[in-house]
């Protein structure tokens, strides 16, 4: 039998750990139903991620629903054990990783053009996904015993300590299964109600006149259930930070320059394409003129300070992960020691180095540097990706802050070698994707391990597993990712791609270097300022270049925790708490939904939800009482996921 305690909180170090199954007991872990199951929740959150990360420009981790699910769908095949329980959950948080790593990145080339648009297609976003997702899984089998074994009293991995205890309490799986679907159907109907039969509104907000007192001063709130539980789940205090972003974006900046627009009778420099003086432009035409290369200057200087401030955590990993590479694939007698031989690593990681140069079609195709590139970017950043979540969590993971470092040492490197202009875009596009997408999963891989760790899962087959995992979701993600393009096209309102957009601008920029300095070392030291004001400035410029439509409901949803932790007097929710469950099913069913949108409105069987004219009650859409009843409704969610949030679970 195995010991029946709870694993113990990572937070000091420990002589010895003995985890949940003893390394000397055997029991079914890696079963068909398990992969199967892992498989197919892989393909459903990688689907459901891919359109969250179009839209919001971040994503959350899926692993905690994922694991209550497991444990809900195995008991009713028969009953499970908690290795197969874990092997459902790592096989199936892969495809949450690797498709958050795509959509940041990848979307890109729609906008390198000419030459960007011949590589976005399924063969290519595919390949991507599979290389980079693989590269991220054979990197950290090294790792796994530097940064999950030796350091796992001083690492917590909160998300893998999590889902450890939520396997752990697996009995308990019916209750904390039904939360989550309780959130699922919420969102879905919520989305369905609004996107789909179009009976309310979809977004709220009010944009002052350009002639006015404050001119193009902007407040909108996209009444999303899928933003209301990102909100929740990262917290108020991240929350708070990235609605600042935003409000000094939309409520200080655009304003700030419409009226300095009213005293300049000529087009600013950058001319934006429309030929637009300030005082004749929208918010959103001066947010895309101007703003958005203020954001993405904060982005970036946020991201390198981040990577900074980790240095000295990331030389000892690199150098313990270098003095332990040997021993990962060594004959361990133990079944929770047993690892992918080394020769697999070396040997596949080599792989997909010659796999990329010699794959017609991808944009590395012949370009031994740029897969060099990317095996050494790769294994950099996994490093850093696995140290950073192992102790703020992989939703936290600053994923875009190392792809933008990524793009610009390989762009300085091009450019010192007069590989410039729009050419070589998509092959800066590619090592940064695929960096991008091997950093993403190596954090989710982490926690996934450490969840192993605790409750005595073999390495081995979690390793096998997260292959599969990504393989099974690079296929639907590739597919996702150019149906919902075809039907609402990435870029647009619907589908900002706000990440991919800050990528496009970067590499165009800076191999064309024409990027407006001016206006980026803005953003740069916007972000200073908060660092020397003791505040973390990423969370502050992501939300700076996000539309504010995304981060007030955002923001709204941390408010929502902040209310349930000030009466449940908790000073801080655990991760599996009712609340974040009820928020994770909001996220994957609004999610859901707005995958099934694309599916109906781009069979032609619904007209577009834009939230304002169209609808089967007009006086829920149009005017000041369409204004009300939107805000009321996303107030009633905010009051259904508080009292969801109060609930405790059984």
């Amino acid at each position: 039998m195995a010991h029946a305690q709870t694993p113990p909180p990572a937070g000091k170090p420990t002589a010895t750990f003995e985890p949940y199954v003893p390394a000397g007991q055997s029991m079914a872990e890696f079963t068909p139903r398990a992969i199967l199951l892992g498989a197919l929740f892989g393909l459903i959150f990688g689907a459901s991620t891919v359109y969250l990360g179009l839209r919001a420009g971040l994503t959350v981790s899926a692993s905690i629903p994922i694991a209550v699910l497991a444990i809900s769908v195995l008991k009713r095949l028969g009953g499970s054990t908690i290795l197969e329980n874990n092997i459902v959950q790592t096989i199936g948080s892969a495809g949450e990783s690797v498709a958050a790593g795509v959509v940041f990145t990848v979307p890109a080339l729609i906008f390198l053009l000419p030459h960007g648009p011949a590589y976005f297609n399924y063969m290519q976003i595919t390949l991507l996904a599979f290389a980079g997702g693989i590269l991220g899984v054979l990197l950290m089998v090294p790792l796994r015993r530097a940064l999950i074994v030796k350091e796992h009293g001083v690492l917590p991995y909160p998300e893998g300590t999590a889902c450890a205890n939520v396997l752990v309490a697996g009995e308990r799986g019916g209750a904390l299964a039904s939360t989550v679907f309780a959130g699922l159907g919420i969102g879905l109907l919520w989305k369905a109600l609004s996107w789909i039969v179009q009976i309310f509104r979809t977004a709220v907000g009010y944009s002052m006149p350009r002639g006015s007192f404050f001119p193009n001063a902007t407040l909108n709130v996209d009444i999303s259930p899928e933003y209301m539980g990102v909100g929740y789940v990262i917290g108020p205090r991240i929350a708070g930070v990235m609605f600042a972003g935003g409000v000094l974006s939309w409520l200080v900046l655009v304003p700030l320059l419409s009226i300095l627009g009213q005293y300049i009778p000529e087009p600013f420099p950058p001319i934006p394409a429309s030929g637009l003086k300030l005082s004749e432009m929208t918010a959103g035409q001066i947010w895309s003129a101007y703003i958005r290369y203020i954001g993405a200057g904060a982005v970036l200087a946020s991201g390198i300070i981040t990577l900074a401030r980790t240095l000295p955590t990331i030389v000892s990993s690199f150098r313990d992960s270098v003095k332990n590479f040997s021993a990962a694939g060594g004959a361990a007698t133990l079944r929770t020691e047993r690892d992918l031989p080394v020769l697999v690593v070396v040997g596949g990681t080599l792989l997909l180095a010659v796999f990329l140069v010699l794959m017609p079609g991808l944009p590395t195709a012949g370009n031994p540097l740029a897969a060099v590139l990317t095996v050494t970017f790769g294994f950099f950043f996994v490093t850093v990706a696995s140290r950073i979540t192992g102790l703020i969590g992989s939703s936290s993971n600053p994923v875009s802050g190392m792809t933008i470092a990524t793009l610009i040492l390989t762009c300085t490197i091009f450019v010192s070698l007069g590989w410039t202009g729009d050419l070589y875009a998509p092959v800066a596009l590619c090592v940064g994707a695929v960096v991008c997408i091997a950093a993403a999963n190596a954090g989710a891989t982490s926690q996934d391990l450490k969840t192993g760790y605790l409750v005595g899962a073999t390495p081995l087959y979690q390793q096998i597993g997260l292959v599969i995992g990504v393989i099974a979701s690079a296929l639907i993600i590739g597919y996702t990712t150019l149906y919902l393009h075809d039907v609402m096209t990435i870029g647009s309102a619907a589908l900002p791609a706000p990440q991919a957009t800050l990528m496009s601008t970067i590499i165009k920029g800076l191999l064309s270097q024409n990027l407006p300095w001016g206006l980026v070392l803005c953003g740069v030291f916007i972000s200073v300022v908060l660092e020397l004001c003791g505040i973390h400035s990423l969370s502050f410029a992501v939300g700076s270049y996000l539309p504010i439509a995304t981060t007030a409901p955002i923001f709204a949803g941390g408010v929502v925790r902040w209310w349930v932790e000030r009466k449940t007097g908790a000073a801080d929710e655990s991760d599996v708490s009712s609340g974040t469950l009820f928020s994770s099913g909001l996220i994957a069913g609004g999610s859901l939904a707005g995958i099934l949108y694309a599916v109906l409105f781009g069979n032609r069987l619904i007209h577009e939800a834009d939230g304002a004219t169209v609808g089967l009650i007009p006086f829920l859409h149009e005017g000041t009482v369409g204004q009300l009843a939107g805000c009321l409704l996303f107030l009633a969610l905010a009051v259904v996921l508080a009292r969801a949030a109060r609930t405790k679970l059984a």
